[in-house]
């Protein structure tokens, strides 16, 4: 037997300046590693040793990834123990720009791997703590506005990228001071403004529970899987994307990949947010990430079959717009999902990992499996991958 909660039960909503501050702050996440990650660390690499070297880069991303992948689990572990996250995101903060701006005074390429590799735990210091904060301060009644809100982070941090390498718009030797500076002033107003935002009703201990696997846990298995599923698809098309439209269109400038790129990003951003809030207003937080999978796996499958660059991009947009809105929207509806939230920092360290284990493994995947069978084959496994996200959504149900 169910009970109702009354009015008094429930966690006062955040007022929305706070909303668009969070917002802001989480797209200050992406600015501080999409612009290095990107643009700038390669063209550093490249300027130590005298050219483009793809095995240094790969060695960098993949190491990377790695501690990234260890500290966020770790700082969550932290933050949660001292039940406090605004420190750790402005020791967070502080340090990793410290370690971007050095990024551009070591000339070596050992030093480079190193200190990339302490900037990726400084980075989770400060990413970890923020999105566990979220799970703090908002409702289950703002879950899909947040998710849509989150939207903004990506398409911020192509921006960002853009702006500082957009042709003698920055001198070269300013732009990791300029995202340093980008990062500080869009997370610190959250962070100094954002004091009692926590709602006490949803860092409450949750209770001991027996079951070896309780319904909750077994809808985050679920939520874990199909975000990974969906991030491995668009993982692998975010590193190929480039040399797949050649492949149709030999000559395909760069700047047309990335300006597509980003009028996706951007495109998802105001979608994420309607649908972000009618999943709000009807209570049905899983919809519109079932829907956003299935179309997923059809602009996959528009993709296998095109054989014109017209078509190649149409099903590209459909699948990459499709795929930033499930992955915004997913972000937020794992805190609805999360069965501790004295443990929330850490949960959300695991869930980290949908995130960063996709790098390391899909470009070797996708280098094994192209030269033998085509690209096509490729988006056709893809589409399947995000077919079973949605179906394993499906299980869910209305409220996890």
């Amino acid at each position: 037997m169910t009970f109702a909660a009354t009015p008094a039960d429930l966690p006062e909503r955040q007022p929305g300046w706070f909303l668009i501050l969070f917002a802001l702050a989480a797209a200050g996440g992406a600015v501080a590693y999409v612009p290095l990650l990107t643009v700038l660390l390669p063209q550093r690499i490249a300027e130590l040793q005298g050219g483009e070297d793809i095995a240094v880069l790969a060695q960098v991303t993949f190491l990377g990834a790695v501690m990234a992948s260890i500290a966020n689990i770790l700082v969550g572990v932290l933050s949660d123990r001292t039940r406090t996250r605004r420190p750790w995101i402005i020791a967070g903060l502080f340090a990793s720009n410290a370690l971007l701006l050095a990024v551009g005074e070591v000339h070596s390429v050992s030093a480079i791997i190193a200190l990339v590799m302490i900037w990726q735990v400084a980075l989770n210091l400060m990413l970890a703590p923020l999105m566990a904060w979220a799970g703090d301060c908002f409702p289950d009644a703002q879950k899909g506005v947040l998710g849509g809100a989150l939207a903004f982070s990506p398409a911020l941090g192509a921006l960002a990228g853009s702006l500082v390498t957009f042709g003698g718009f920055v001198e070269p030797g300013a732009r990791l001071a300029v995202v340093a500076i980008m990062v500080s002033v869009l997370v610190l107003p959250a962070v100094l403004l954002g004091a009692g935002r926590v709602r006490p009703q949803l860092v409450a201990p949750a209770p001991v529970i027996t079951d070896p696997l309780p319904v909750r846990e077994r809808v985050v298995l679920r939520m874990w899987a199909a975000r990974l599923l969906v991030q491995l698809a668009e993982g692998g098309m975010f590193a190929f994307l480039l040399y797949w439209l050649r492949s149709l269109a030999p000559g395909f400038p760069e700047h047309g990949a990335a300006n597509i790129f980003s009028m996706v990003l951007v495109s998802a951003v105001p979608l994420s947010l309607l649908l972000g809030r009618w999943s709000d207003r009807h209570g049905r937080p899983v919809a519109p990430l079932i829907a956003a999978a299935i179309l997923c796996s059809c602009g996959m499958l528009i993709m296998a079959a095109a054989g014109t660059l017209a078509w190649a991009i149409a099903g590209y947009v459909l699948f990459a717009i499709s795929a930033a809105i499930f992955l915004a929207l997913h972000a937020s509806q794992t805190l609805r999902v999360l069965p501790a939230p004295q443990h929330r920092g850490r949960d959300l360290g695991v869930f980290n990992l949908t995130n960063t284990v996709p790098g390391m493994i899909m470009p070797w995947l996708t280098v094994m499996l192209v030269p033998h069978f085509g690209y096509g084959a490729l988006f056709v496994m893809f589409a399947a991958l995000s077919l079973a996200s949605a179906i394993l959504l499906a299980g869910v149900g209305r409220r996890p």
